[in-house]
């Protein structure tokens, strides 16, 4: 068995407005650390699966940046999408690149902008999903243990046992509060959106039940990437294939992990002061400032008397909200 791994860092930029930019978008940004997301995706395979078998999909605009990011891995690995079309696509075409390559491939699936608390249990989960594709001939997704009532995210609920791993009895996608507290006391985890799986049985899984891309795939297999993803329908691949599998299974990973979906997530997942209050850049915090996310990029910035505020200044612009509003910034910017 060979193992591959497959990150997707495409991205529009819109949630961290004002500091991502549809040129330097979430993934190529130092959220969790001094390093880009997808900077620290590369690391975090490091004993998994060397450089020259890591996989990017990402679009036109942001391959030189993204390279930058991670020159170990060869620009020939870079896959360009013609336009973003969602998850299903881009995977269905990783999964072929590969298998072309390595028919008996199995392959990692991985997004390049989350936040993981402990990369060598991440590591453990991954091996323990392609243990469990590769012993059982499924596809493997890993969900974490929910660490509180979090609408935003889908929720696995999990099944009967198959070896060490679970069957999928059903998703869930962001729930109400009220079912999401539910759905913890039963049990469900959270989706994390890692995935493991032999190319061919995923691709086999497409074919059967991803009527979206079902079009497509004469193009594919000519090489027409461009003709493929414009006879594909946008979709996620949860939707397309996952949702409707009977070979699906759940691996519970035990790694702190977080979609970093809006500024909020920064209290989660950045060193708090004393007082609650991310701080990043050149900052002058008052005493009295608490529970505050401040971020200043390229400029000063004084805080004084506040709580509760997410107050960013990057690219000769201002973002000031309350802290759990950070979710609305994607809707704003889009209509501006």
């Amino acid at each position: 068995m060979s193992l591959w791994a497959v990150i997707l860092a495409g991205g529009s930029g819109t949630r961290f407005w004002p500091l991502s930019t549809p040129e330097r978008p979430k993934q190529l940004l130092p959220l969790a650390g001094d390093r880009p997301l997808v900077a620290q995706a590369v690391r975090r395979l490091t004993g998994l699966v060397s450089a020259d078998r890591i996989v990017l999909v990402a679009g036109p605009s942001l391959v030189d940046r993204v390279l930058a990011a991670v020159p170990e891995v060869p620009r020939s690995q870079v896959l360009v999408e013609p336009h973003a079309a969602s998850t299903a696509p881009a995977l269905t075409w990783a999964s072929h690149w590969i298998a072309t390559r390595d028919p008996d491939a199995q392959l990692l699936s991985l997004h390049a902008d989350w936040a993981v608390g402990d990369d060598a249990a991440f590591r453990d989960a991954a091996r323990r999903a392609i243990a469990a594709a590769t012993a059982h001939d499924v596809l493997a997704t890993v969900g974490v243990r929910p660490t509180r009532d979090e609408t935003g995210y889908g929720y696995i609920v999990p099944g009967s046992r198959l070896g060490r791993a679970r069957r999928v009895r059903r998703f869930e996608e962001k729930p109400t509060r009220s079912r999401a507290a539910r759905l913890r006391r039963q049990g469900a985890l959270w989706n994390t959106g890692l995935f493991a799986w032999g190319a061919a049985r995923f691709l086999a899984e497409v074919r059967a039940h991803g009527r979206e891309l079902r079009q497509g795939f004469p193009a594919l297999s000519a090489g027409d990437v461009a003709g493929f993803y414009g006879a594909c329908t946008p979709v996620a691949v949860d939707v397309a294939v996952l949702e409707r599998t009977e070979r699906l299974v759940v691996v519970t990973g035990r790694f702190p992990w977080d979609d970093i979906g809006s500024w909020d997530a920064l209290r989660r997942i950045r060193p708090r002061d004393a007082r609650g209050n991310v701080i990043v850049g050149d900052v002058t915090v008052g005493p009295d400032v608490r529970d505050c996310v401040v971020w200043a990029e390229g400029e000063s910035m004084m805080i004084l008397g506040v709580r509760d505020l997410i107050v960013v200044r990057a690219n000769g612009r201002t973002l000031v909200t309350p802290t759990g509003r950070a979710e609305q910034v994607k809707a704003m910017v889009q209509r501006r």
